[in-house]
């Protein structure tokens, strides 16, 4: 099976921010609500909504930040503009909540069908899988952010109320400007291989692999202790028994992670780890221009000016 998606350019506070994504038992989401604030360099972020987000809606919103980039009809990504004249783009702008200096601002467009998103993220394309991620876009859309940063306030939601065609199953979401800003490269972003996130299959794998992209940039080597490795997925306290448990999770977890290719982790101490990640590998066809706004070298997580990619990217 072919996947059209390489990579995801994800804004790395939504990567990093401890509690953000968890593992979720059954039953959890009613009991737990989400209300986290996190310092991302300069800027002071809440993040919160009725509901915890768990793994799965990690999954859903890497395949949304991803398949941005490359929607529209030129491919090349479809930006929702401030001044839009289009009913469906306002609606969408009006949907993602803008506040303060965030009405200005642009964000974009994913254009798609469920079985395709489905597909991306390495989830079945079953129609109960499609329930299911039907779910996760409800409870993303929950979720409300306020950054301040040098003075300002920025609001909005994680992303918009999404409208389908039940015939189709074709679906349409708004982003919001910050993922917008990472995914046009206009500020510092983290970026995932989507190859990688349809290998791992269990919610610790994945939970753990976004976190460790947060921070350590491609071809360089980071380490971290078990116990912080364990706070990437259960960021609550707990009992001496189900720390145990915990511990057990998070080194099968590496293991798992240690088998997609170019990663190496080693335990250098008890309880200790070192974890490379492998050099960004493009083919021929990922540096060409045509490939949507895909920059064409590793950025090294620093905003990059594109005005080739930026005349190409499709208004809603």
């Amino acid at each position: 099976m072919s996947f059209d998606l390489t990579h995801a350019r994800h804004d790395p506070a939504c990567c990093l921010a401890p509690g953000l994504f968890r593992s979720l038992k059954r039953g959890e989401r009613k009991k737990q609500k989400l209300d986290i604030t996190y310092n991302h360099g300069m800027d002071t972020i809440r993040y919160w909504g009725p509901e915890p987000l768990g793994a799965l809606e990690m999954r859903v919103m890497q395949g949304l930040v991803a398949m941005a980039a490359v929607s529209g009809d030129s491919g090349r990504g479809i930006m929702l503009c401030s001044g839009t004249e289009s009913k469906t783009g306002q609606a969408l702008r009006r949907s993602l909540d803008l506040r303060w200096e965030s009405q200005a601002e642009d964000a974009m467009v994913v254009q798609c069908s469920f079985r395709q998103l489905a597909r991306e993220v390495g989830a079945d394309e079953g129609g109960s899988q499609i329930k299911f991620i039907r779910g996760c876009l409800e409870r993303l859309y929950a979720v409300t952010i306020i950054v301040e940063s040098d003075g300002k306030r920025h609001g909005f939601r994680m992303l918009s109320k999404y409208s389908s065609d039940v015939n189709t199953e074709k679906l349409c979401v708004a982003l919001n400007p910050r993922l917008a800003q990472a995914i046009m490269g206009e500020r510092p972003y983290t970026r995932i291989s989507m190859d990688e996130v349809r290998q791992l299959r269990t919610d610790p794998a994945s939970l753990i692999h976004q976190r460790l992209c947060g921070w350590i940039d491609p071809g360089k080597t980071g380490r971290a202790t078990l116990d912080t490795l364990c706070g990437y997925v259960w960021p609550d306290d707990a009992t001496p028994e189900a720390m145990k448990k915990r511990r057990q999770s998070a080194r099968r977890a590496l293991a798992e992670i240690a088998m997609l290719s170019g990663w190496v982790v080693s335990e250098y101490s008890s309880g200790k780890f070192a974890v490379k990640r492998p050099e960004i590998a493009m083919t021929a066809a990922q540096r060409s221009p045509k490939r949507g706004i895909t920059f064409p070298a590793a950025r090294h997580n620093v905003p990059q000016s594109s005005p080739q990619n930026a005349a190409a990217v499709q208004l809603f």
